[in-house]
């Protein structure tokens, strides 16, 4: 591991493992309560970091962060791509076309405003602070998301929207930090880099899902699932050899292969969960293992105000204005309005902002830290209580740990 002690990876590896057992072992009861086992790897990486038991040590500037932090994103944003494909897109897109068209501008500059009149911060390093604070990330609200008997159209509307504004809050945050560090904006590059990322998304998928209607080439059953597997990767390492934009990539790629070869997205649809699962558990291990005491310590009252209006007004408010005179009934429009979770691309685009070396880059970094946390303490454990207060009750087939015994009182 770049940038971590072979004592802290050894230790890093181990937590993970146990915290992931637990885990697994409390998921039931997770799928029914509050808990929620993001929150619990994001404690643990707290405990064993610097600022708990000190059993690893981290650097927030290294490569590994950077490239985990990527890695997850990535891959959750390939596996929900697969969940929209362009039927849904078309079908959904009056209500994502607001989210992303009015909702997201409307939170990036209703975050950059107390991020400057109560955090302090010029208006230009406010606005990254917007920008990179924009995107949603549902995975955190797996109970909406990931449930089908959760109305389509709610779940659509997140899906598309987080799929789609990781991608495009991407420009804004290298315009504001490169006006930040007195360098020159080079727009047209960026726009490059999106078109690029949107046509790798879309033309190599479809170049391997039309293969693989040949006779030629065949995947037997057991091996189907890796087909979208090895797609994810080929397209992940074209991306960062062309400088393409990975995240606008991935949803491309998973939605276009959900439109090409459904059959194909639908063998890969536990496997890219469980993917998505470990990837996200560990980018949380090792996020938690960044907040440390003496980050957060000079944090002042207008810096945790910041965290919470965004949380709690900004995002609710924008979304709100947003979904305005739309079919979408009130309680879902309220989930909709609510569930606007800050994930792995702010962390990606925060670790950019703290490498960067900008004057206030610390302060930055830390402040979209502690957005971060409150947000997955939040959002996290508040999925399944919406999900009720949508009459949606958990699936009736977890397991409760008692043990059946119906069949020795009829047989008995």
């Amino acid at each position: 591991m770049v940038g971590v002690g072979r004592g802290s990876s050894v230790a890093l590896v181990l937590a993970f493992g146990v915290v992931l057992l637990i885990c697994v072992s409390l998921s039931a009861l997770a799928a029914r309560t509050v808990l929620s086992t993001a929150l619990l790897f994001l404690v643990a990486g707290a405990l064993i970091g610097r600022g708990g038991l000190g059993l690893v040590d981290i650097p927030s500037d290294g490569a590994f962060v950077t490239g985990l932090a990527d890695l997850a994103l990535f891959t959750v944003l390939f596996t929900d791509g697969q969940r929209a494909g362009l039927p849904d897109l078309r079908e959904g897109w009056r209500l994502s076309g607001r989210a992303l068209g009015l909702a997201m501008p409307l939170t990036m500059v209703g975050i950059a405003l107390p991020a400057h009149y109560l955090a302090g911060l010029d208006w230009t390093t406010s606005l990254l602070v917007g920008a990179v604070l924009s995107p949603t990330d549902p995975v955190f609200a797996s109970a909406i998301v990931g449930r089908d008997d959760v109305p389509l159209r709610l779940r659509r509307l997140l899906n598309v929207e987080s799929g789609l504004n990781d991608g495009l809050a991407l420009p804004f945050v290298l315009i504001f930090l490169a006006t930040a560090t007195n360098s020159d904006t080079h727009l047209g590059a960026v726009a490059v880099e999106l078109v690029a990322g949107l046509v790798l998304g879309i033309v190599i998928p479809a170049a391997v899902a039309l293969a693989w209607r040949t006779r030629v080439f065949t995947a037997e059953p057991r091996l189907q699932a890796l087909g979208p597997l090895a797609i994810a990767v080929i397209l992940y390492a074209t991306c960062h050899l062309t400088h393409a934009n990975p995240y606008l990539a991935a949803f491309a790629a998973g939605s276009t292969l959900a439109t090409l070869d459904r059959s194909m997205a639908e063998h890969f649809e536990h496997l890219g969960d469980l993917l998505s699962e470990v990837t996200k558990f560990a980018a949380l291990l090792v996020f938690g293992a960044l907040i440390t005491p003496e980050r957060i310590s000079h944090l002042s009252l207008g810096d945790w105000a910041v965290a919470v209006i965004a949380i709690l007004l900004v995002r609710p408010a924008a979304m709100t204005l947003s979904l305005l005179r739309t079919p979408l009934p009130a309680r879902e429009r309220s989930a909709a309005a609510w569930f606007g979770p800050k994930g792995f691309a702010s962390v990606v685009y925060g670790l950019l902002v703290l490498q960067a070396a900008i004057p206030a880059g610390e302060h930055v970094f830390d402040l979209v830290a502690i957005t971060i946390a409150l947000s997955i303490v939040l959002h996290s454990s508040t999925d399944v209580p919406v999900a009720k207060a949508l009459s949606i009750e958990p699936p009736a087939n977890l397991p409760t740990g008692r043990p059946d015994t119906r069949g020795r009182h009829e047989t008995g």
